[in-house]
């Protein structure tokens, strides 16, 4: 009973946490100025707290220590060195509205890189069977979610690129450069999650349907509320390669 009780309380927890990450996205296009950038740290933190505690439940401490080295600290690193290089992303400077920075990256942007970086592994697990398949799905469901995140970033003035050409038809602010430094980054990130995202095992149900809900979610937020129809259609089809089967798999 007790061991029933602690995983029905853990289970509970990521639930509220990726809930109340949810409302804040409702709220994001129905906000705008100072509300709408505290939505933005809000679910940034909210979801990653969740994908944290989730890899912590369900895996243990081993790879939960992995998911923050790789995907926080690693994730800020190659952000730093991102704004003084373009080194792997392109030329690019944030512009504020993130909240406190640090080396000239908001430091809420390190946890940027859990919020989907989790969920994307358990997808790449739950469709593929062989680990060199659930590194590339994996790399893909994590790069395929910035060409919803970079046109709807920089729509809202956080980063702006100093050259974003060339780029993808109906998409001019955001450079193709940044989309493959996202593949190069995800694949690195992708290879350390699949080696321990094995490791033990839990209810996935929520870090999933929220990777299917961000899908669904963003591709309606971009073409209704945002004004962005075209940079929506390519992040659709781009995530939909991942969140189609994954929703299939779900509710099948």
């Amino acid at each position: 009973m007790a061991v029933e009780a602690a995983r029905h309380t853990s289970v509970s927890l990521v639930a509220c946490l990726f809930g109340a990450a949810v409302v804040a996205q409702i709220g994001y296009p129905l906000t705008s100025g100072d509300a709408r950038d505290s939505l933005t740290v809000a679910t940034v933190l909210l979801v990653a707290a969740a994908s944290i505690v989730h890899a912590y439940l369900s895996r243990g401490a081993r790879t939960c220590v992995v998911l923050v080295l790789v995907t926080v600290l690693g994730g800020f690193a190659v952000e730093v060195l991102g704004v003084h290089t373009g080194v792997p992303f392109g030329d690019y400077r944030y512009t504020g509205g993130l909240g406190a920075s640090a080396f000239g990256v908001p430091i809420v942007v390190a946890f940027a890189w859990p919020m989907l970086a989790w969920p994307a592994a358990l997808a790449a697990r739950r469709l593929c069977r062989s680990y060199a398949a659930r590194v590339a799905v994996g790399a893909w469901a994590l790069a395929a979610w910035d060409l919803f995140l970079d046109p709807q970033m920089v729509a809202a003035g956080h980063w702006s690129w100093l050259n974003p050409n060339p780029h993808l038809p109906g998409v001019p602010d955001v450079p193709l450069t940044n989309y493959a430094g996202w593949l190069v980054v995800s694949v690195l990130m992708s290879v350390a999650l699949q080696a321990v995202v094995g490791r033990g095992g839990g209810d996935d149900r929520w870090p999933l349907a929220f990777y299917v809900w961000t899908w669904a979610s963003s591709a309606l937020a971009l073409a209704a509320f945002l004004g962005q129809p075209t940079a929506a259609l390519w992040s659709a089809a781009a995530m939909g390669v991942v969140a189609v089967p994954l929703a299939r798999s779900l509710w099948s």
